[in-house]
């Protein structure tokens, strides 16, 4: 009788171990996808989950993966992270959106910020996304044909404008397309250069030079916010420049128009808190921004011969003096 009662107080104790072992591995592992070099955008995302109750390696673990403006790496990247069996996988852009997607059905994926994922393909609907993909989409037309007329109004005699784009980000392609249609009534001409990686953007840039560009235009694109040539370029070349993101103009770009991307970031870990506390991720509606920020760096502009006018910087929020 004391033999059974041992072997079955064996069995609830050693029964009880693997149950103990899955208590100490429940931390969720969310997987951080981004095409561009890493950047302050993984610490407005840690700050937006901080705000909700979590702390990085403590309460969840961020696998964070990188390709370096290099789009073609996404893939391979997107897959490792699947292999891992994060709970999440974030994500920032249409390619590492269109990357995760095809790496699983099944693992739920928040977009942080990216173009149109209606066009692209990636969802059917915004307020009705289905599937495992939700998130936040940026208004790309709009707001790419309100930045080349802030660049015109921030430097009336620009006449011939060098647009850089990504041709390795297919919702590029009709914005590029409507850009060109805006260009008469905003009264520049537009040279329109395509790029695949940052190794092809200093000679589109010698080429757009040698055209009598005169001011230079930039997407808010991975493969641009892992260049450095770009400012540098623009800055020898006395273009002056406008870019699709603050973090531009805080390395020295002269005007940048678009979305608080920071703010996005911060705002995609409500996805993952909501997520993580049982919501399917087809059932939240992908949301679109409502604040977008003009910045202004006065110290480039001086550098460049160039006087903002007084409007613009009554309009900017955010001023480098």
């Amino acid at each position: 009788m004391r033999i059974y009662v041992r072997l079955a107080v064996a069995f609830v104790i050693f029964g009880c171990l693997p149950a103990m072992g899955q208590q100490a591995t429940t931390v969720p592992h969310i997987g951080f996808l981004r095409a561009e070099a890493p950047d302050a955008f993984l610490d407005a995302f840690r700050d937006g989950l901080r705000g909700l109750g979590y702390e990085d390696g403590k309460t969840v673990v961020i696998e964070a993966r990188w390709a370096n403006g290099y789009l073609d790496r996404l893939p391979a990247l997107a897959t490792e992270l699947v292999r891992m069996k994060v709970d999440i996988i974030v994500t920032a852009s249409t390619p590492a959106t269109l990357a995760a997607k095809r790496a699983t059905s099944i693992i739920p994926i928040v977009i942080a910020s990216s173009g149109d994922p209606v066009a692209s393909g990636i969802v059917g609907s915004l307020a009705h996304p289905g599937g495992n993909i939700t998130g936040q989409t940026l208004m790309l037309e709009e707001v790419a044909i309100k930045r080349l007329e802030l660049l015109k109004e921030a430097v009336p005699k620009v006449s011939r404008v060098a647009i850089l784009w990504s041709a390795s980000n297919p919702v590029y392609a009709p914005i590029v397309d409507g850009l060109e249609r805006a260009a008469p009534r905003v009264k520049v001409q537009v040279r329109i250069i395509a790029v695949r990686s940052p190794s092809e953007i200093k000679s589109a840039l010698v080429g757009a030079k040698s055209s009598h560009c005169d001011a230079l235009y930039v997407f808010e694109d991975p493969v641009f916010r892992s260049s450095s040539a770009i400012m540098e370029f623009a800055a020898s070349a006395r273009w002056p420049a406008i870019y699709g993101g603050s973090e531009f103009v805080a390395k020295g770009g002269m005007l940048s128009y678009g979305t608080d991307t920071s703010e996005m970031f911060r705002h995609a870990a409500t996805y993952v808190d909501k997520i993580l506390k049982g919501a399917k991720p087809g059932d939240l509606p992908i949301e679109r921004p409502t604040r977008f920020e003009l910045a202004v760096n006065l110290r480039t502009a001086e550098a460049l011969g160039i006087t903002i006018p007084q409007q613009i910087l009554l309009r900017a929020d955010k001023v480098v003096q």
